[in-house]
């Protein structure tokens, strides 16, 4: 057999010819100077040899280092057979590592191995001996006995240690540690430069009892793996070896580098995707337990070829890898700057209209089961699939392709498929890869990229669109796709790599809501319509964000994903919530229900009315069984209602101002409904009181219809009896001040207790008589009395806002005259001013703030509005009740209209009231915890801005500051 000299064929064209003979000048200068090299000489005068390496000088800088740094390798590579050179290669390799001891003596003779089979592969390829892509099977040869060498060399050192006790000397082969390579390797397909991925499962079964007792397996064999891939890609003083991927393995994000055999194959069985399906067909078995991998793919066979597959899959492969659309044409394709792997009519396209194929018809005919592209064309054709001419067409501009990938990485040993942009980088590598100048290189390649895009357009010319905008959105697969970080960027995404990896763990099953089959499908259709609209939200990071938290909360992701795809519009309004309202959006994910009630026609029509929320509730409520089933439907009613009145302040459909009374007017509806379903518990148990009933005084802020998203109720419960009413009449008799206490108690669980639909509201009896050390519950006379003789001004401040929601009518109508009694007396204003003062001042000294954003407690705030209202209805209530009212904003327009007020100084405190309420409205619906302007959405600060009628933040933080110092000038007016 001819050595590599004598059989060459062919050489490059010459492109840089002074290069070149400085090249020669510094081999020939390397020659001279070692006697060992002297029959080179000889073998560099051959003219095919000459011409080889003058082609090589001219154009590969990789290449001719390689040259230049191991002359003797040449030497043996040229006067050696083409074909035995690899496996004297990997004899040298085995015996080198046989002798080596540590991570850092092994590294050396694998990387000097690399770069001996790296030569010899490059000097046969250019050289013409490896037809079609035979080069690609050489140097996946390479790859298989580099990783199976530095796997057997980690075992020896786990045997040497007394990590692994079995001390055969093929340890590995039956550890249960098992490689599998993916993609182009596991195809033998291997570019020249490529990195190569990889996937590492291990079987605990197999490696029972052969593992040190000090060490836990998962770790060991992570570690093993993390010190594989360090003698594979770490970078020394002698290259470095092939650049590892693990991320083709389940869920990379989440599963470790090594991956337990059942956990691989719960994941592929549960959360396997199609595109997973499509790469699995290239999983190929090279080093460690052969026998265990074997046995894996072979469980894996049934989620890799299904024996029915839809279109709608195969679609759903395409989607996740390259638009539909964005292909039907030929505008897109170019030479310069092309890249001739991911671009149009490129390799990709070629393996897709392979690989799609083969999973249609793998399920039922198992000669379509073939890894390696070309083989697989040839049986698609025998299987009538397709055409001769097509098979014809696609395996030349495969071979073309592939053959001009590898002269292109052999540049300068770098791992890229793009085109020089620049006239120089093209004619060198036009000359380089044998063609005679760049119009000859151009013409052809172009013809090859029209002929693959021809072909690839009409196996998906009938297939759904499922993108949008003509921009790219490919989340899946094994690397971020270019045209889509592009993409994400220019719709306004600062961390679009991110926003992949979010996505891609989504289709990955990370979150409950999106494990099914159906769920994942629903999701490929609607994403690219949902990341255009989180797109077009004031902070598209934050909006991303939080749809994701909204996803890891979300029991099942089916329904929400079919909604968005019949509702396209509610896509926005999801978009808007995620963006801007992550209060909202925990709402969201724990009610569903609640984006049915959006979808109501009705939706963006008025607010409802007193009469309709007591249909709404009522009709919720009147079915229920039993109290815990109506505990159940009180929240969801309620937490159904009260979102949907944030949503309509969020869109702008009310203003903010109204949104405190509708909340109001909900909770209102809701105590009414759970007390008389206490009431009917008592009597159940506990039978009646004679002459005995019960009221619910609303205080606070929903006494003052000034409810927020977020408020508690302010409560306080008064009950009377008849005066000789020892006890109830029911089956167990209760005294009536237990009775009351006991009602008490029950209706503040009714609200605050957890469900299943989560708590309704929390309850604050802190108002009551006495506060937290009275009796939960008081009796009318003793409510009287201690209002009368024992309660302090803030108390009567109080009570300005105290409003019975339910209850008897003539106890109500008792109880709303005691109320008014006492705020209507005569009062010693200097006393009340007095007292007044004082209290803020308290209040300052514990909750003061200069954070203008606490628009309660700052100076000028609510408290300060709140209190100016309180303390001009009491001195002036007596002579004048009309002032009376428990809306702060309304008290004070009665205090201007009876003249209580002067004009300019009510105007000024409603503007802020509206203001500061409004202000308060969003951030509650917005936000759980407090406002920080650096940390908050722009969206939300946008909302914020909106809802005060300015037109941006920084107008609004400046209107903010005047109006608390107005009002704080005001309070020191005013309370006198």
């Amino acid at each position: 057999m001819s050595v590599l000299a004598d059989a060459l064929v062919q050489a490059p064209i010459v492109h840089d010819a002074a290069m070149v003979a400085r090249r020669w000048a510094d081999l020939d200068s390397v020659v001279s100077a070692d006697a060992a090299l002297a029959p080179l000489v000889d073998v560099l005068a051959k003219p095919r040899v000459r011409a080889l390496l003058d082609g090589i000088f001219g154009a590969s800088a990789y290449l001719s280092t390689l040259i230049l740094q191991r002359p003797s390798e040449l030497l043996t590579t040229l006067t050696t057979p083409a074909n035995s050179r690899l496996p004297a290669l990997a004899t040298r390799l085995a015996a080198e590592m046989a002798a080596t001891t540590t991570l850092t003596e092994a590294m050396r003779p694998l990387r000097t191995y690399k770069a001996d089979a790296a030569l010899a592969l490059a000097l046969g390829d250019i050289g013409g001996l490896y037809p079609d892509v035979e080069i690609s099977r050489g140097i996946a040869a390479v790859a298989d006995t580099a990783v199976r060498s530095a796997v057997a060399f980690l075992f020896r050192a786990a045997q040497a240690r007394g990590d692994w006790l079995d001390t055969a000397a093929d340890a590995e082969a039956r550890a249960g540690y098992i490689v599998v390579a993916m993609g182009k390797h596991g195809a033998h397909e291997l570019n020249y430069s490529s990195d190569i991925d990889l996937i590492v499962f291990y079987d605990p079964d197999r490696a029972a009892g052969k593992l040190a007792e000090r060490h836990e397996l998962q770790h060991f064999f992570v570690r093993l793996t993390r010190d594989l891939i360090r003698l594979l890609q770490e970078r020394t003083e002698h290259g470095y070896v092939f650049r590892t991927d693990l991320r083709l393995r389940p869920d990379p994000g989440a599963m470790p580098l090594a991956v337990a055999r059942d956990t691989a194959l719960n994941y592929y069985e549960s959360f396997g995707q199609n595109w997973e399906r499509a790469a699995m067909i290239k999983a190929r078995v090279i080093a460690g337990d052969i026998t265990a991998g074997c046995s894996l793919l072979a469980e894996l066979q049934p989620f890799i070829w299904r024996k029915y597959l839809d279109y709608a899959a195969i679609a759903d492969i395409h989607a996740m890898k390259r638009q539909i659309h964005a292909v039907k044409g030929f505008g897109d394709i170019r030479v310069a700057g092309h890249n001739i792997k991911l671009g149009r009519g490129g390799i990709r396209e070629i393996e897709f209209f392979v690989q799609t194929q083969q999973l249609i018809a793998g399920g039922r005919q198992r000669n379509q089961r073939s890894p390696e592209t070309l083989v697989a064309l040839q049986r698609l054709v025998e299987q009538r699939w397709i055409t001769e001419a097509v098979r014809r067409d696609l395996h030349a501009a495969y071979v073309h392709l592939r053959t001009l990938e590898h002269r292109l990485q052999m540049l300068e040993d770098e791992q890229t498929q793009t085109l020089p942009e620049d006239a120089a980088g093209l004619a060198r590598l036009a000359l380089f890869a044998g063609y005679a100048d760049v119009a000859a290189f151009s013409a052809a390649l172009t013809t090859t990229l029209e002929t693959v895009q021809r072909h690839y357009v009409r196996l998906f010319e009938k297939a759904p669109e499922l993108t949008s905008g003509g921009a790219n959105m490919v989340f899946a697969g094994e690397a971020n796709d270019p045209a889509t970080v592009t993409a994400l960027t220019e719709m306004g995404y600062s961390a679009p790599a991110k926003v992949i990896e979010m996505v891609r763990g989504w289709h990955h099953g990370r979150y409950r809501a999106i494990r099914s089959p159906r769920a994942r499908e629903l999701l490929t259709e609607v994403q690219p319509l949902l990341i255009a609209a989180l797109a077009k939200t004031a902070d598209p990071d934050e909006a991303v964000m939080g749809f994701d938290h909204f996803l890891s909360e979300l029991p099942s992701g089916v329904q929400l994903f079919s909604l968005l795809k019949q509702n396209p519009s509610l896509l926005d309004l999801v978009a808007a919530i995620m963006g801007t309202a992550p209060r909202l959006a925990r709402v969201l994910g724990a009610h569903r229900r609640v984006l049915d009630a959006v979808l109501d026609p009705g939706f963006f029509g008025a607010l409802a009315d007193r009469d309709m929320i007591r249909a709404i509730v009522s009709a919720e409520m009147a079915s229920a069984p039993d109290l815990q089933t109506a505990l159940d439907r009180a929240r969801a009613v309620g937490h159904e209602q009260a979102f949907l009145i944030g949503v309509r302040v969020l869109t702008g459909t009310i203003e903010a101002d109204k949104a405190g009374g509708a909340y109001a007017l909900l909770a209102d509806q809701l105590i009414e409904s759970l007390a008389a379903r206490v009431s009917d518990e008592m009597v159940r148990a506990h039978g009646h009181i004679a002459g005995g009933g019960a009221v619910v005084i609303a205080m606070g802020k929903l006494g003052g219809r000034e409810m927020t998203a977020s408020s508690d109720l302010d409560l306080i419960v008064v009950y009377d009896f008849a005066p000789d009413a020892p006890s109830s009449n029911g089956p167990r008799p209760l005294a009536p001040t237990e009775y009351y206490s006991r009602f008490t108690q029950r209706l503040i669980a009714a609200f605050n207790a957890q469900t299943a639909e989560g708590a309704l509201y929390e309850i604050d009896m802190r108002l009551r008589p006495s506060g937290q050390k009275g009796p939960v519950a008081t009796q009318l006379s003793s409510f009287i009395e201690y209002q009368a003789t024992e309660a302090w001004t803030w108390e009567h401040m109080a009570l300005t806002r105290a409003r019975v929601v339910t209850g008897p009518a003539d106890l109500v109508a008792k109880v709303e005259t005691a109320i008014r009694t006492t705020v209507t007396r005569p009062r010693d204003r200097a006393k009340i001013t007095h007292d007044v003062r004082d209290m803020r001042q308290r209040i300052a000294t514990e909750k003061g703030t200069t954070d203008i954003w606490d628009l309660k407690q700052v100076r000028g705030g609510l408290v300060d509005l709140e209190f100016i209202a309180q303390h001009l209805q009491l001195v002036n209530a007596a002579t004048d009740p009309v002032v009376l009212d428990q809306n702060t904003a309304t008290a004070l327009a009665k205090l201007a209209a009876t003249g209580q007020l002067d004009a300019e100084a009510a105007a000024m405190l409603l503007a802020a009231a509206k203001l500061l309420h409004d202000l308060t409205q969003v951030q509650r619906l917005c936000l759980d915890g407090r406002f920080d302007p650096a940390k908050a959405p722009d969206g939300l600060k946008l909302l914020l801005a909106r809802s005060a009628g300015l037109p941006t933040f920084e107008a609004l933080e400046a209107q903010l500051r005047a109006t608390l110092g107005e009002v704080a000038a005001l309070f020191d007016r005013l309370i006198v």
